[in-house]
């Protein structure tokens, strides 16, 4: 029991050691540049956040959650005996699979939860299919190496619920990359920008519909005028 009261008391002081004051905003591009990042503590604060493809994320907005990208196995074994006596025994094993998410966590990047299983050597419990399509509040933003200072930033996530339930006993679920979450289709943002190729796509669309008389030359004009910006801009950069 001391030991585990000690090993909590180490870890709460490293975690205040290496919190710092709070950044109001964070870029992508900030997280890449080591003139930057280099001077960042783990576990900083974030206000608000700018992906890669300029979308913006702050603490108290509201997102979705979008599918699983991942699938997780369970076998099990059940056997036992038949008969008056135990004159034999059966065996078998049962297979059973349930969409994961690959990057949303339940509970918070290191919350009691985590440490917990980590201690128990098994892996992190992933949130599955059934947090599909729930609407969720950022209730914080972090940020981290991805090792030494000298290493790149990555971004995670906090998410509690909207309604202010909790997730179960782990209360909050945690984005443990934010940038991947996002592109993976597992975090869906309101409002979010379309990216170069999502604009391309759709213009060659609309080029098909325009072949098959399904849109006007004029309808096609106006949208490759409004999608001009967003393929020429992600172009130069």
């Amino acid at each position: 029991m001391k030991k585990t009261i000690t090993f909590f008391t180490i870890l709460l002081s490293v975690i205040n050691i290496q919190a710092q004051e709070g950044i109001d905003l964070l870029t992508y591009e900030n997280t890449q540049d080591i003139n930057f990042f280099s001077s960042i503590k783990n576990g900083t604060q974030i206000k608000e956040y700018i992906t890669t493809n300029k979308n913006s994320v702050k603490v108290g907005d509201t997102l979705i959650l979008g599918s699983p990208t991942s699938q997780e196995m369970n076998t099990r074994t059940y056997s036992g005996s038949y008969g008056n006596r135990a004159r034999g025994g059966v065996a078998q094993s049962r297979s059973t699979s349930k969409k994961t998410y690959e990057f949303i966590q339940m509970g918070r990047p290191a919350g009691f939860g985590s440490i917990m299983s980590a201690m128990g050597g098994d892996a992190q419990n992933m949130a599955d299919n059934s947090l599909k399509n729930t609407t969720v509040i950022v209730s914080e933003i972090k940020t981290y190496h991805r090792g030494s200072k000298n290493k790149p930033l990555y971004v995670v996530m906090v998410l509690g619920e909207i309604n202010g339930r909790a997730f179960g006993i782990n209360k909050f679920l945690s984005v443990m990359d934010t940038e991947l979450g996002i592109e993976s289709g597992e975090i869906l943002l309101k409002n979010r920008k379309m990216t170069r190729d999502e604009a391309i796509a759709k213009l060659k669309e609309a080029k098909e519909l325009v072949e098959i008389d399904m849109m006007s030359k004029e309808e096609f004009d106006k949208l490759k005028k409004e999608l001009a910006p967003i393929i020429s801009n992600n172009n130069k950069e």
